[in-house]
């Protein structure tokens, strides 16, 4: 399973078993985004570390976020028994104006920023970004915190996020960020002990059970990641339950509250993220639409090798879903992948495979964006932004992406079709349509 690639700090794991769950990505090209100036700038002195920022979204909404902490008293935690599940969610929507300077909010909680970009945490054990070389606490999003949302074009559909195996649910901001400026509620889910880190508001911090896991003498892979797979498709299910209720609570503002259309639900993820959205798709029926950002839908056996067919896999969906792979040796189109090709020929409901050329497994990241520039201040090693980036241009590959998700979900919840997933495109000769 392609999640667990974005687990390579697995030491010792079989590439192939290090590679089934995992995040999102995105920038854009002339006409849509490009890669911000701070990308530009000349290899940071050691005193100083290195800074990154996001591209801004292209749609023509300014965009607010506000937090929740989520508790389900009646599911123990799987990853930590003696305890009540709780997680940590964001909502991201239309906003009555622009964040600028501070009042953006940030990208990670201050002590979330620290540990995802120390020794332990996602960007060097994922992506082999160098330990405490980077200010992750410095990131900025392009929202403003808590703002008023904008009104009067009446309850907006919903998209759910799941990032990738190891990481937080801020790792797909630039996506998230531009699906919401173009007039969706996008809501990231978090999964505690899976994720890197999850700041709590009381001072918590949870961090991944993974590399202890993994540690161990001969860990059965398999049965890991099935695991860590049900785990998330029931946190998934969780908050579609959370949802319904936020509308009459009062735990979200009113406005925000009554903006929630729960009759029009999609769901988009990354690596573990994308298997998450096929499988909760499968097994919940108010999501309606999905997309898979390069996650596999099978997984390892014991030994991390072999292939054992998620659900999903075997009986498809009967709902529009989107796979979305990249050029990565255990990528592709659904031709090559044997979890995708059973999905292909199960699925009833219509369906669409693209493969970004030139890509690897981080290209649907954040990390496409971020890393780059980061490389450029010396944080981040040129073999590494190679390894999990490929050669794709990193706003071509950030403008295919938003394109391709945005016209997806435009399509199958709001019955605006622009015609990009009908085939080929002369707009986007990077991404390779297969079917």
């Amino acid at each position: 399973m392609r999640g667990l690639r974005g687990l390579r700090g697995l030491r010792g794991l079989p590439r192939g078993a290090a590679v089934a769950l995992a995040a999102t990505t995105v920038l854009v090209t002339a006409g849509a985004v490009a890669v911000p100036a701070t990308a530009s700038a000349a290899p940071a002195v050691s005193e100083r570390r290195a800074r990154a920022a996001l591209p801004p979204p292209t749609g023509p909404y300014p965009v607010g976020t506000t937090a929740l902490r989520l508790t389900d008293p009646g599911r123990e935690d799987p990853w930590r028994p003696g305890q009540v599940r709780e997680l940590m969610i964001s909502l991201w929507y239309p906003a009555t104006r622009p964040a600028q300077g501070k009042d953006r909010a940030p990208y990670m909680a201050p002590r979330a920023g620290r540990h995802f970009g120390g020794p332990d945490g996602a960007a060097a054990v994922n992506y082999g970004a160098t330990a405490d070389r980077t200010d992750w606490t410095w990131v900025r999003t392009h929202a403003r915190p808590d703002a008023p949302p904008l009104l009067g074009a009446g309850p907006r559909p919903v998209v759910l996020w799941s990032a990738g195996l190891g990481d937080p649910r801020t790792w797909g901001t630039g996506l998230v960020e531009d699906l919401a400026s173009r007039g969706y509620v996008v809501v990231t889910v978090d999964h505690p002990y899976d994720a890197s880190e999850v700041a709590f508001p009381d001072g918590r911090l949870a961090t991944s059970v993974f590399p202890a896991l993994a540690g161990q003498p001969a860990p059965d892979i398999g049965a890991l990641l099935r695991k860590a797979l049900a785990v998330r498709v029931a946190d998934t299910r969780f908050v579609l339950d959370e949802l319904a209720a936020l509308r009459t609570d009062g735990r979200l503002p009113a406005a925000l509250a009554g903006s929630l259309d729960l009759d029009r639900i999609g769901m988009a993820g990354h690596s573990a993220g994308g298997f998450t959205a096929a499988q909760a798709m499968h097994d919940d029926p108010r999501i309606k639409a999905g997309v898979n950002l390069d996650g596999q839908l099978h997984f390892p056996g014991p030994d991390g090798t072999g292939v054992h067919l998620g659900t999903v896999a075997e009986e498809g969906l009967d709902r529009p879903f989107l796979l979305m792979g990249t050029e990565s040796a255990d990528s592709g189109p659904y031709t090559a992948q044997p979890g995708w090709a059973a999905f292909w020929q199960h699925t009833r409901g219509w369906k669409a495979d693209v493969t970004l050329l030139g890509s690897r497994h981080g290209s649907y990241t954040d990390a496409q964006a971020l890393l780059p520039q980061l490389a450029r201040q010396g944080a981040v090693p040129e073999d590494a932004v190679r390894a999990g980036l490929g050669d794709v241009r990193p706003e071509r590959a950030v403008a295919a992406t938003r394109a391709y998700v945005g016209s997806f979900f435009d399509r199958w919840l709001r019955g605006h079709d622009d015609h990009l997933l009908d085939g080929p495109s002369p707009r986007f000769p990077e991404m390779r349509f297969e079917g």
